[in-house]
């Protein structure tokens, strides 16, 4: 991977970093998903920069500020330091590793993953 001097690498945090079965409230996080885990530290030990992207930031601010602390001490205690946490893309993100997203060829609408679009037929 060539390091972006100006990107970032978006990780979901709830069933891609963190196990997640269902919504157990704002103060759980799951346990760390171990490959995962490797993959962002050595991301980070190559000096890319990685952000928690989640929706648990993207609701209103105050529930965005009452779940910051509770993603903050998991990225401590899991990733050994605290990483940048939103539920916003900008044009610096040039991966997303998440657990929902289907990827799409650039400029086509094509499924890059050759699964069937079943909501959906041309």
């Amino acid at each position: 991977m060539v390091n972006q001097v100006n990107g970032w690498i978006g990780v979901d945090l709830d069933g891609t970093l963190a196990q997640y079965d269902e919504w157990e409230g704002i103060e759980h996080i799951g346990a760390p998903i171990p490959p995962m885990v490797r993959r962002v530290k050595a991301w980070l030990e190559q000096g890319i920069e990685v952000r928690i992207f989640t929706a648990r930031v993207g609701g209103s601010p105050e529930y965005a500020a009452a779940a910051r602390p509770y993603i903050e001490r998991w990225c401590r205690e899991h990733i050994g330091q605290v990483l940048p946490i939103t539920a916003t893309k900008d044009f610096g993100m040039y991966e997303l590793w998440d657990d929902r997203a289907v990827q799409v060829e650039c400029n086509t609408g094509r499924r890059m993953d050759n699964e069937p679009d079943e909501h959906w037929t041309p």
